[in-house]
């Protein structure tokens, strides 16, 4: 700070002696407002459709910055294949909510990169407002939970933001017993996180 310039956070000092709630004005009743989220989880239905459809448009603009994408001639990017995710029992749709409210979603199918592995997070969104509650987080064990056996994750080259969420998110659920590669191949271009949960949930039933 410059030298003899009034500064009002200096300036301001409490009244010795009285209490700090006093001298903000603050009187003992008062509430600080604080409400903590509660985080659920269902399965996608089939009359779901229209919501998991605009919610994967909300994704795929979020991915623009790593996927380019142009719209169609309805002007919607048009993800391709929800039905199977409502039809299929090998796949599954789940939506994240915060209370009650559409908060996100993941999508589970068979469609690895890596043949010895089982399970592939196809997408994973939360939308912006939810993000930093643990939504995410919580999201994808709940998701890893209802599939026991071999995992894959993975992110595309440029998307860092997202491959630090999985990476932290993995080692967190994995207790740090994962693999992670890097391919740029036909099977995959960018990072795939593999991990057995299987042993995951025999070390939580042990504990």
């Amino acid at each position: 700070m410059v030298r003899g310039t009034f500064s009002p956070a200096r300036a301001w000092r409490p009244t010795v002696g009285a209490p700090l709630a006093q001298t903000l004005g603050v009187t003992k009743t008062t509430v600080w407002p604080f409400h903590m989220p509660e985080i659920t989880f269902r399965v996608a239905q089939w009359q779901d459709k229209a919501i998991l459809r605009q919610m994967l448009e909300l994704y795929q603009y979020d991915m623009t910055d790593f996927w380019p994408q142009d719209l169609n001639e309805h002007g919607e990017y048009g993800f391709v294949g929800v039905e199977r995710y409502l039809k299929n029992p090998r796949l599954k749709a789940y939506f994240f909510l915060v209370d009650g409210k559409y908060a996100g979603f993941g999508l589970v199918d068979p469609d690895v990169s890596l043949p010895e592995n089982e399970f592939w997070m196809g997408q994973f969104f939360v939308l912006k407002k939810y993000r930093r509650l643990g939504v995410g987080r919580k999201g994808a064990h709940f998701i890893f939970d209802q599939f026991p056996g071999k995992w894959e994750v993975g992110q595309m080259p440029l998307n860092e933001p997202a491959r630090k969420f999985w990476i932290r998110t993995i080692d967190e659920y994995t207790h740090g017993n994962f693999i992670e590669h890097e391919l740029h191949d036909e099977r995959w271009d960018g990072y795939l996180q593999c991990f057995n949960n299987a042993h995951v949930q025999a070390i939580q039933s042990d504990a």
